[in-house]
């Protein structure tokens, strides 16, 4: 009777959540107190419930004996056997103790990173849909044979229940659901830990079905786009195109054929029709990133297609309709461009019908475990090991730094982290790489332990020291390259980390400086 009270009060608290024009929290406190109200009591020692998202996906909405960033994990069915098993299951699915099947959670329950001895899962259905899996995980053989199949069958058939009820309410609220298909009304239960990203994302299921332009802005590495990527995947041209262009990686005198298309026979070297870029996104989205470099001369122009809604390829004589929405990404403030004259504000009205801002990693603190995890489960399929987990003291590290390179360099920092912690172990053969569980120290981080430096622009493999004191005994090329490098990173400091401000101080096109800085080392290689 307890525990029918304790879910009763837990599904309460979560219908009244999710009933909300705009939930305040994350809902993860609700759905693990539904989640401890049924499978709490049982003798387990970790416990999931997961979701069903777009390409045989799970996604943890609930745990409980595992940490945190498990939530933040991805789990693929076709690469994660066991669960694929549950998944295809009718009934309580258990597993013999000498299955060679590897568990998903094996040294993520404990600190001495124990294999998960004993496991039993029952996958939730909507009818014929599978819409979630339930699972229960013990480090003791035989902890869980003496469970209650019929209950645990009541408590799976309840959790289903609740999934349903959670889809259905947020399809009612959701503004999509004309927009799109059967398959994407599915709303994803996918949240945020921080506030600000949750009403960052509200605003883009807000905006995404309509056809207004959006102006998205936020500092280097934030991640602005996988907004796009969600604008674009939740709006009506979501089967259309999204075609991605780097204003300031283009020369600005290929700018306009690039963007517009030609006609053969228009220039010199013209020898065949070229489709531009906003002709390749016809039907789609058009995101036109680093927006404040494009060059003054060619914002008229741009300001006339999003008037109009046509373009005239150079070398033709007629012009032709498009359907194109137009994202425009920037980590500048374009108001500042418009005060100082490099900006139109004719065109800046035009472009920020809708205005967004991806906030940066250090004002959503609470998003790292989640980020931590999705990386951390990327790097375990690129190295090929059982699992990877943060030790007790790395996930305070990460916690603490203030990510001057935002989400882009947590990504890196892991990857790195997870290389290191592997190099140690020196498998000695691939299938026992595949059997091992990678845990990343705060020592494998690298963070220096007092946060972040005092000033200056991250540089992927190069030290400072050694760019600014060039050896005697270096040649004329390696001294001119040395002296580059220097000259890079002091008008790189200058501009505050702009690359393409640093094009414009140094006099250099853009493009050229992105290929320069490669070859030096001071941007990581495509």
């Amino acid at each position: 009777m307890t525990i029918m009270t304790d879910f009763l009060r837990a599904l309460r608290a979560l219908l009244a959540r999710l009933a909300e024009d705009e939930p305040g929290d994350s809902l993860a406190a609700d759905w693990t107190a539904l989640l401890c109200a049924l499978v709490g009591g049982y003798p387990c020692d970790a416990s999931t419930l997961m979701v069903v998202e777009e390409e045989a996906a799970l996604r943890p909405v609930a745990v409980l004996g595992l940490p945190d960033e498990v939530r933040g994990r991805r789990f693929l069915l076709g690469e994660h056997p066991r669960l694929a098993v549950i998944a295809a299951h009718a009934g309580v699915c258990r597993f013999p103790l000498d299955t060679e099947l590897p568990d998903p959670f094996d040294g993520l329950i404990d600190e001495a990173h124990s294999q998960v001895h004993d496991c039993l899962g029952i996958a939730l259905r909507d009818g014929s849909r599978l819409i979630g899996l339930l699972t229960l995980d013990a480090l003791n053989p035989g902890d869980l044979d003496a469970l209650d199949e019929p209950g645990l069958l009541a408590a799976a058939d309840l959790l289903a229940t609740c999934l349903r009820l959670a889809e259905r309410l947020s399809a009612t609220r959701s503004r999509l659901n004309e927009a799109l298909d059967s398959e994407r009304r599915r709303v994803s239960l996918q949240e945020w830990n921080s506030p600000a990203m949750r009403r960052l994302m509200e605003s883009v299921e807000l905006v995404a079905p309509t056809d207004m332009s959006v102006l998205l802005s936020g500092e280097t590495g934030v991640g602005k786009e996988r907004v796009v990527r969600a604008l674009h995947t939740r709006s009506g041209r979501h089967a259309g195109p999204l075609v991605q262009v780097n204003c300031a990686a283009i020369p600005e005198s290929l700018i306009e054929s690039e963007l517009f298309g030609y006609r053969r026979g228009a220039f010199s070297g013209a020898v065949k029709d070229h489709r531009g870029h906003f002709e390749m996104a016809d039907g789609g989205t058009l995101m036109l990133d680093e927006i404040g470099e494009l060059p003054l001369s060619l914002q008229p122009k741009l300001l006339r297609v999003l008037q109009e809604g046509e373009i005239q390829p150079l070398g033709s004589e007629h012009a032709r309709r498009l359907d194109v929405r137009v994202v425009a990404v920037t980590n500048r403030d374009l108001t500042d461009e418009v005060a100082a004259g490099r900006f139109r504000e004719d065109l800046y009205h035009r472009l920020s019908v809708f205005p967004l801002q991806v906030p940066p990693l250090r004002e959503r603190p609470e998003d790292v475990p989640l980020l931590a995890g999705h990386f951390l489960e990327d790097n375990r399929v690129r190295l090929g090991v059982a699992n990877l987990r943060l030790d007790a003291e790395a996930e305070p590290a990460l916690l603490r730094w203030h990510w001057p390179g935002n989400v882009r360099e947590l990504e890196h920092v892991l990857a790195r982290a997870a290389l290191r912690a592997l190099g140690e172990r020196e498998p000695r053969s691939s299938l026992e790489q595949h059997q091992m569980v990678i845990r990343i120290r705060a020592d494998h981080l690298q963070l220096p332990p007092d946060g972040p430096p005092t000033g200056g622009v991250p540089v992927v493999g190069v030290a400072r020291d050694s760019v600014r004191e060039a050896a005697p005994q270096q040649g004329l090329r390696e001294a001119t390259e040395a002296f580059q490098r220097q000259r890079i990173l002091a008008t790189l400091d200058a501009e505050g980390g702009n690359w393409a401000a640093t094009a414009r101080a140094l006099e250099m096109d853009a493009g050229n400086l992105h290929r320069l800085a490669r070859r030096l080392g001071l941007k990581p290689l495509r």
